[in-house]
């Protein structure tokens, strides 16, 4: 497997990553009986419910930056080497 594979394999492992993480949150907010908005911009969560599912969220995005952040830096590194050749 060549760089440029091994790096679009990790975005893709990031990408599923973060949609899993998603959809469990969804799912799991769905499952109480009031079923929040995603409005993650609005001004005062109304319980700390929505605060628990706004610091979820808010990690969630940030482990998916970072992996998305690793893999973009192995594409950048993968392409020099392929143009320094």
């Amino acid at each position: 497997m060549d760089a440029a594979s091994a790096a679009k394999d990790r975005v893709d492992r990031a990408l599923a990553l973060l949609e899993r993480r998603l959809m469990d949150l969804r799912s799991r907010a769905a499952g109480t009986s009031r079923v929040p908005d995603d409005d993650l911009f609005a001004p005062e969560p109304s319980s700390e419910d929505d605060r628990l599912r706004i610091h979820e969220l808010e990690s969630a995005g940030r482990d998916a930056a970072d992996a998305l952040s690793r893999a973009a830096d192995a594409i950048r590194e993968s392409l020099a080497e392929q143009e320094a050749r």
